[in-house]
Formats: structure tokens, C-alpha cells, sequence
């Protein structure tokens, strides 16, 4: 049995991107891939569990380069995305799903030690609410990206739909921290204002809410609401912006308080919008630009 301080759950994914600063194709994406390259720089011992078809596998070596441990389930197909940035603000994007890995199943997860576990899907394809269900019960401590709820596949076309989940609070009641951003906020609780926002999200029975958006990242903890603004001179890479921005304060926050996880996610997050790909920064990097912020 391994032991990993933090482990990232998802389709990693072949990505088609279409933005004004920039499109590219074949890229590698997906909240396991961009998380996990954000929280390796706190020196955390870090794995990603995904599906994948094995011809595709290549791509997640990046991943093992860079000390991470990833745990491959073959599959017959490897999810693709499309994602249109139809306008310079980044939290505003049409998706489409050409390719999916499927359902992530009980055996999919391998013999590790209970830890915990961010649930990163792309979209309501690949988390059920039994596995979740089934994760908590083995005593896996959970943070969960709602996104996973919010964007509902149309499996005919791919369109990629945002809409309400009535299980959004259930979810709430199994994760102990959840990710949102400004989009998805207001899906699901009616309201684009962060703080309104995070606020309903912790009567659901969550202990930490992280809401982001252009501006900046929320954290809310305890009924104490903290804010963060990005620092990013461009927007190059604002793709995975969200990720890198959870994976880096879930790392953090392991030995550090809210504000300044957040503090330091935010400033890592910034970092990598400016360049395309996942953050490939220092920790030296990252906490000079925390510095220059103050």
C-alpha cells in the first residue's frame, strides 16, 4: 500500500483549444494533469489516477518526470475536448466532448493508504455519486470539483450543457472542501457574487469553498471569507487556470492556514497563465510573486 499526501482523480485529456491569444491541438489536459503539476511544487508526495486508452500514454510523462506517481486504467478511449474561448474573458467558454474515458469504477483505485483525494472531472461523465459515496466509506478524505456536476454532456452531440444538479448537496455533505468557479457558482447556487455564492455552498455542509474567477480566487472556512486577486501580466496559458489554482492551495494548505494557501495559490496560478501548459515554475518563483502582491 503507498501513501501519497495528496492524490488528483481524473480524465487526463487531449485537448483542441480555440482563443484569441492563441489555439492549439493535441495538447494535454484536465484538472489531474494541471493540479498535479501545481501541488508537486510544495514537495508533497503526489499521484494522479486516471483512464486513458495505452496508445495515448505518453502523454503523462511529463507527470512521472516531474516525481509524480500515476496509476493508468487502460480504456478504449481517451477523452478529448474542444474548448472556444469565444472572447478575451477567460471565464467565459463554449465546451464540447468529442471522446470520453468513461466512468471511473471501484477498481479503478489503486492499492494506496487513505488519504486525501481531489476528485478533478471535466464532467458529469465521469465521477457517479456511488463512487463517491464508495471513496468516503474506505476513509478517503475528499475535495471535489463541482464542475464534475455542472457540465452535463449531451452524449449525442458533445455539447457541453451548465446546469443545476440536485445532488449538489449531498456532494457537499462527502467533500471537505469544494471548487467552483464563477460560472458554476452561479448554476448552482443563483448568484455570480463569490462571497453570496460561497456562503450558500457552506450550508450545504462543506468546511472550505474555493470560488474563482477572473479577478482573482475566494476561500471561505469557518464562516471567514478570504480574497485573493490574480497577477498575471497575460493570459497566454489561462487554460487550467482553475486547476493550478486548487492544486496548488490543496497542497499548501496541508501545513499552511487558509489565507496563505490561498495567498500562494493565487500567486502560482498567476505565474502560469502567463505561459501556455501546466505551471513548470519554481517554489522560489512562486513565493516572490507572493511578495511582489503585498
Amino acid at each position: 500500500m503507498n501513501r501519497y499526501d495528496l492524490v488528483f482523480m481524473g480524465h487526463v485529456t487531449i485537448d483542441e483549444i480555440d482563443a484569441a491569444e492563441g489555439s492549439a491541438r493535441g495538447v494535454p489536459g484536465g484538472a489531474p494533469f494541471f493540479g498535479a503539476f501545481a501541488a508537486c511544487r510544495s514537495k508533497k508526495k503526489i499521484a494522479v489516477v486516471t483512464r486513458m486508452a495505452e496508445e495515448d500514454a505518453s502523454i503523462l510523462e511529463p507527470l512521472k518526470e516531474a516525481g509524480i506517481d500515476v496509476y493508468l486504467r487502460p480504456v478504449t478511449a481517451t477523452t478529448h475536448m474542444r474548448v472556444v474561448h469565444p472572447t478575451g474573458n477567460p471565464d467565459e467558454r463554449l465546451m464540447f466532448q468529442t471522446q470520453n474515458a468513461g466512468f471511473f469504477v471501484r477498481d479503478d483505485v489503486p492499492p494506496i493508504e487513505s488519504s486525501r483525494i481531489h476528485l478533478g472531472a471535466l464532467t458529469d461523465r465521469e465521477f457517479s455519486l456511488e463512487f463517491m459515496r464508495h471513496l468516503k466509506h474506505r476513509g478517503f478524505r475528499l475535495s471535489v470539483d463541482m464542475q464534475n456536476l455542472v457540465r452535463q454532456v449531451d452524449t449525442e452531440t458533445g455539447i457541453i450543457h451548465f446546469k443545476d444538479a440536485p445532488s449538489k448537496i449531498e456532494i457537499g455533505g462527502l467533500a471537505d472542501i469544494v471548487k467552483l468557479d464563477i460560472v458554476e457558482a452561479e448554476v448552482l447556487t443563483g448568484t455570480r457574487n463569490l462571497e453570496d455564492a460561497a456562503k450558500q455552498v457552506e450550508e450545504w455542509g462543506v468546511l472550505e469553498t474555493i470560488l474563482t474567477s477572473s479577478d482573482g480566487a475566494l476561500a471561505r472556512h469557518k464562516g471567514k471569507t478570504y480574497f485573493e486577486r490574480f497577477s498575471n501580466r497575460s493570459s497566454h496559458g489561462r487554460t487550467g487556470r482553475g486547476d493550478t489554482t486548487m492544486g496548488a492551495y490543496l497542497a499548501r494548505r496541508m501545513d499552511h492556514g487558509v489565507q496563505e494557501s490561498l495567498a500562494f495559490a493565487v500567486a502560482l496560478a498567476s505565474i502560469k497563465m502567463e505561459t501556455p501548459g501546466p505551471f513548470r515554475g519554481s517554489l522560489e518563483e512562486v513565493l516572490a510573486r507572493m511578495r511582489e502582491s503585498l
